[in-house]
């Protein structure tokens, strides 16, 4: 992936008003490159790199190289097997919760019956499509002929780094790399009806006037439910790991050892007992018990009395019952409290007892020193401090005894009631809210390949750089898709689709871990509502990490996308249909990247902030921006200089998207570069647009077909490499024309052939 200096290759020259700007093209590159991209880690990463050559001249008659590079990434695949895996798992491990709700009466059963044979069919529908994904060998991408594919769905279209890499006379070399890919969309379930985010709303307003047989839980409640199951899960195996631990302290009669675990056992059960301290779970358990045949709770045996007797503790005040819950006057909601608090009291016993343990101690040896003069006075001694020290583990034993079952008792309760929420959602429009949420997946999926490569390549070059990895754990990243889809026909969908998958990519957080083996792929846990990525990096780039990371913090990416539409179709969009949905997503986005930039200046060191302000006119830009957002001005592609501007001046990861990631998204990206080349790196005012079509030239995109594309329908062979054709044709459509555009296959006509 480096710069090749060995091996044949093609000179392209031209003349230019006398003089000469030479390109060489290189259309291979072996596996193993020199340069500073040759680490073991992107490679595996990165796959089958195209590398180019060119030769600028700068404002001073002096000479830039150029190396632009384009690869494949082996995660277009295997960050959907990934994510395919973890859903069914989770899928499974919900559909067991619900077989094990207990007894229903007969109308709530047989809703249950009928969820658990739709999901039954989803996990295999899921398990069918990871076979297939597992037979794909061959090519790292999904081509955007494929882009139908059913078994392909969840894999991005056309998924690419573009790279270029200048070696510039007068500044340092520099890297500029954008991540091209497809919008994330559902193009196998079509956009008939339009796309997420138009889907969602009419679901969430139907879920909103339904019936009497189900019980309305908000979106924010349901996705509670889910957090706070998932917090069981997690909690319950380590307070258990953590109360064995500390019995093994007290046999061995360590104070230290005990100290310490006891003080992870605290931290654990508070947050165990924090989890609970939700109106949801209160108003899940009387739903549930409204649920049981004959409004009859089946109640497990209360924890032991002695846990109340020894440790009195007032428990928490009830609080106030969803509206959308009936009242039963036979229920006692006051129980739920007295089970929740009975955790609580156990550990506030188990902490008694520890500090009682270790303070006799102490005593005990101070009192076997004072012993020997003669000083104290056997029959004051208290008799536990003459126990043998083998009683810490025989009174510890009943009390940890005790914080188990309390905790089994409110796991057993919380599981069920939160279960029976879930059960609501999934009840209702079946087999609707299913098919969302497989549109969901298919999108997010799209969406998180993407995300994965392109965080992956932004640590690897920003490895070295102390600045760019304090913002990272300290801030987050910035992640900004610069979108070119139309809205108009389906493309309206596609970007509906987008907003969503890009805006579900919030629940995303990275961890870098070392890597133990060779395999340096990341690895996805978590469940729908929160993810976690963990990038594997080898030992050498590890211990560079500062030590926030190389913990374990949690780092955020926050994603912004702004779309322009800038084809043709977007021309009668703007005459004859409508951009509100545009305009929307621009506002909201421009809202998020602000309050990014608030977090950069707040959080981020003075002395760093400082130094930052003197190379960046950060707050110029983003006013600039706003004012392009409010003017509402037609295919004002402004926005998009401005967003990527601030992007890469944030230190973010560059994305450009268009419905196939070919003909916008590379006369977007090419175009960028040669305006990096003009702004940042001096290039000959007058080179610009040959520079322009040296990059789009043809004979130097050897991987686009002589055939017409199906995107536009407009490019052909005898298409010239004029200076005025691309920004024209596509970027900036002459509003002259627009008059004469009275029927549509005359405007196709005069688009293909102006």
């Amino acid at each position: 992936m480096g710069e090749i200096e060995d091996g044949e290759a093609d000179h392209i020259t031209t003349d230019v008003q006398g003089q000469k700007c030479t390109l060489v093209c290189e259309c291979t590159a072996p596996e193993s490159v020199n340069g500073k991209d040759n680490l073991p880690f992107l490679n595996a990463v990165l796959k089958n790199p195209v590398c180019k050559l060119y030769r600028f001249p700068t404002s001073d008659n002096k000479w830039m190289r150029i190396r632009e590079q384009m690869s494949e990434s082996i995660l277009s695949f295997h960050i959907p097997k990934e994510l395919i895996s973890l859903h069914i798992k989770e899928d499974l491990c919900r559909n067991q919760e619900l077989k094990e709700l207990g007894e229903l009466s007969p109308h709530w059963d047989n809703l249950r019956k009928n969820v658990l044979t739709h999901c039954d069919q989803m996990v295999n529908m899921y398990q069918d499509i990871l076979t297939e994904l597992s037979k794909e060998t061959g090519s790292s991408f999904k081509s955007s002929s494929s882009k139908g594919e059913k078994t392909l769905e969840f894999v991005p279209i056309n998924l690419h780094l573009q790279r270029m890499h200048v070696h510039s006379p007068h500044l340092k070399d520099a890297l500029y790399d954008v991540i091209t890919v497809g919008a994330p969309a559902a193009h196998f379930q079509g956009f008939k009806n339009g796309g997420l985010r138009k889907l969602l709303h009419r679901f969430e307003m139907e879920r909103r006037n339904t019936g009497y047989q189900f019980i309305y839980y908000s979106p924010e409640n349901t996705a509670k439910a889910k957090e706070v199951l998932s917090n069981i899960n997690q909690l319950q195996p380590l307070i258990a790991t953590h109360a064995d631990l500390l019995l093994n302290s007290a046999s061995q009669h360590s104070p230290d050892s005990l100290k310490n675990s006891l003080k992870m056992l605290s931290e654990k059960t508070e947050l165990f007992v924090h989890a609970f301290k939700d109106q949801l779970v209160r108003s899940a358990l009387l739903a549930l018990y409204t649920a049981r045949p004959g409004g009859v709770l089946k109640k497990s045996p209360s924890p032991k009395n002695s846990t109340e007797e020894s440790c009195p503790q007032d428990p928490p005040a009830p609080m106030r019952r969803q509206d959308s819950i009936p009242h039963h006057s036979d229920y006692d909601e006051e129980e739920w409290d007295r089970v929740w608090a009975n955790v609580g009291k156990s550990l506030n016993c188990i902490i008694a007892m520890v500090d009682r343990l270790i303070e006799r101690d102490g005593s005990n040896e101070g009192g076997g020193g004072g012993s020997q003069d003669g000083e104290k006075d056997p029959s004051l001694v208290d008799p536990v401090i003459t126990h043998p020290r083998e009683d810490w583990y025989e009174q510890l034993y009943p009390l940890i005894r005790t914080l188990k079952d309390c905790m089994g008792e409110v796991v057993s309760r919380a599981k069920q009631s939160l279960t029976f929420v879930l059960l609501q959602e999934l009840a209702h429009s079946l087999p609707q809210g299913l098919m969302l949420m497989l549109r969901r997946d298919i999108v997010f999926s799209q969406a998180l390949a993407g995300l994965v490569c392109g965080f992956i390549i932004k640590l690897h070059t920003s490895l070295h750089d102390p600045g760019f990895l304090q913002q990272l754990h300290t801030v987050g990243l910035i992640v900004q898709y610069e979108g070119l889809l139309s809205t108009y026909s389906d493309e309206i969908g596609m970007l509906e689709d987008m907003a969503v998958g890009i805006s579900d990519l919030k629940k995303v957080a990275f961890k870098i871990i070392e890597a133990k083996s060779n395999d340096v792929l990341p690895v996805i846990t978590g469940r729908r509502e929160h993810y976690v990525v963990e990038v594997k990096l080898p030992a050498r780039m590890f211990e560079a990490l500062p030590l926030q990371i190389k913990e374990g913090q949690l780092l955020h990416v926050y994603p912004v996308l702004f779309n322009v539409g800038i084809n043709e179709q977007q021309t009668l969009a703007e005459r004859f249909g409508d951009v509100s949905l545009q305009e929307s997503i621009n506002q909201e986005n421009f809202e998020l990247l602000k309050e990014y930039y608030t977090a950069f200046m707040e959080k981020m060191p003075p002395d760093y902030i400082s130094h930052f302000q003197e190379q960046n006119d950060l707050k110029g830009l983003l006013e600039n921006l706003h004012q392009n957002i409010q003017a509402k001005k037609r295919k004002n592609v402004e926005i998009m200089w401005l967003a990527a501007t601030i992007c890469r001046k944030l230190n973010g990861i560059r994305f450009t998207c268009c419905k196939s990631a070919k003909d916008r998204t590379s006369m977007s990206v090419t175009l960028e570069q040669c305006s990096i080349l003009r702004d940042e790196h001096q290039l000959h005012k007058d080179f610009f647009i040959r520079a322009l079509d040296c990059m789009r030239s043809r004979q130097t995109q050897g991987a686009l077909s002589e055939s017409d594309d199906p995107e536009t329908g407009c490019l052909t062979d005898n298409k010239p490499t004029s200076r005025h054709f691309y920004p024209v044709a596509l970027l900036l459509v002459s509003s002259h024309l627009l008059v004469v555009w009275l029927i549509l296959s005359l405007a196709l006509l005069l688009a293909k052939y102006q």
